[in-house]
């Protein structure tokens, strides 16, 4: 056996006659009476104490213990009492991915799992308790695509909890626990006159903004991060290798979402557009951090900016510039007095991005070519969001079976030339 039990209200001692015998100690009657004792791997000792009349239980923690380790799935019981949150709070303290992302995780963790599992011991975890957890935030949050993402962030702490030998297994993993299911955004493009309207609407030099995400597919952030092009925009290339973004409320120069730098088609007409642009608002240079708030200072010249220099934030951008262009241009209704405008996520400026999608797929580009210039790592997520904007490839369909029979002089049977057998 790994180890053994010390019964704690009885030592053995030896008598003149060099007789063993047994006797009460001090703590008889006192406390849990026995204490299951071994070394673990670390070459500590370990314990776990058991009240009277449980000795039974004691020896057969202590097998279970020698079992876990003769299959190296031993974990440290003493480790394992760690709670979900202190747990949470350190795996967040020690992740190296994007600033955003582990503020999102962050906001994730602290308001949808924390409040439910954070004192819960990470060794009591049970698939039973996800499934509750789940059922509980579904009633809270009706977004599936929402609750998906809340469950990977919880998902991410049990794995990490059982590379660090503190879980045996990730709960989240189990199949009887069922993780929100993922909701496809069905996607409904802008028609060109609505784009060209809420254009006209913006203030001019914002104007040329609408050129760039309707014409060249870039995310709001690379458009404000647009550097100047040092031959004016005339080539047939655009370059999108930065962006500025928002981190814990600081404006920082970024690279392109997921690291993709990339080249977007650049037409006339855009190229047109900006380097009217240019004339009128000549680039500005501004200095941000690099990636996060105290990163080595850049400095870009910006082809957008703000009417006294410096970058666009965008949740500036949207509220005081955006929305009422919306408003103008009748796509969302004027706000009452000392009101907000509506929530408006579907016209936000990432539907240029969606309107240059659907530009492009009726113009019959194939889904790999789009998710490139969108910046996309997977072309089968371009092609989840964007494939019902395909409404030619049925017509295409036919008329290829169609080109098939005419060239080769067939025509078409009707029943009143069908044959007799």
């Amino acid at each position: 056996m790994a180890g053994h039990v010390q019964d704690r209200w009885y030592k053995t001692e030896i008598d003149a006659d060099g007789k063993e015998r047994r006797v009460r100690t001090d703590r008889h009657g006192l406390g849990l009476r026995y204490r299951a004792r071994y070394i673990g791997p670390d070459g500590t000792e370990k314990s776990k104490s058991f009240p009277d009349k449980q000795k039974r239980l004691a020896d057969k923690w202590l097998s279970a213990i020698e079992a876990d380790m003769n299959r190296g799935q031993y974990i440290d019981p003493s480790a394992g009492r760690i709670t979900f949150r202190e747990y949470g709070e350190k795996w967040l303290a020690s992740q190296t991915t994007d600033p955003t992302t582990r503020t999102t995780v962050n906001i994730h963790l602290r308001l949808h799992a924390f409040p439910y599992l954070g004192t819960r011991p990470l060794d009591s975890f049970r698939p039973e308790h996800i499934r509750a957890w789940l059922s509980e935030l579904e009633r809270a949050l009706p977004v599936s695509s929402y609750r998906r993402v809340i469950f990977a962030s919880v998902s991410a702490v049990l794995s990490s909890a059982v590379d660090d030998e503190l879980l045996l297994k990730n709960p989240c993993k189990a199949g009887t626990v069922r993780q929100p299911a993922p909701v496809a955004p069905r996607v409904n493009p802008w028609t060109a006159q609505r784009v060209f309207t809420v254009q006209r609407a913006l203030p001019g030099r914002y104007g040329a903004t609408v050129d760039v995400g309707g014409g060249c597919g870039l995310r709001q952030g690379e458009i404000f991060g647009l550097p100047d092009d040092p031959h004016e925009f005339r080539g047939e290339w655009l370059r999108i290798d930065n962006q500025v973004k928002v981190v814990n409320g600081h404006l920082v120069f970024a690279p392109p979402k997921g690291g993709k730098e990339r080249d977007a088609p650049l037409s006339q007409h855009v190229g047109q557009a900006l380097r009217e642009h240019r004339e009128k608002f000549p680039p500005v240079e501004v200095t941000l951090p690099w990636l996060r708030p105290g990163g080595p200072l850049v400095t870009k010249r910006l082809v957008f900016s703000l009417p006294g220099g410096g970058a666009v934030r965008r949740t500036d951008f949207n509220t005081r510039v955006w929305k009422p262009a919306l408003v103008t241009a009748g796509v969302i209704p004027e706000p009452r007095p000392n009101e907000r405008h509506a929530a408006a996520r579907e016209h936000g400026m990432h539907a240029l991005r969606h309107f240059y999608a659907s530009v492009l797929l009726a113009a019959g580009e194939n889904i790999k070519a789009l998710s490139t210039y969108l910046g996309h790592t997977d072309p089968g997520f371009t092609l989840r969001v964007y494939t019902h904007l395909m409404p030619s490839s049925h017509e295409r369909t036919l008329r290829a079976v169609d080109d098939v029979y005419e060239a080769l002089g067939a025509t078409i049977h009707g029943p009143e030339t069908a044959q007799e057998g």
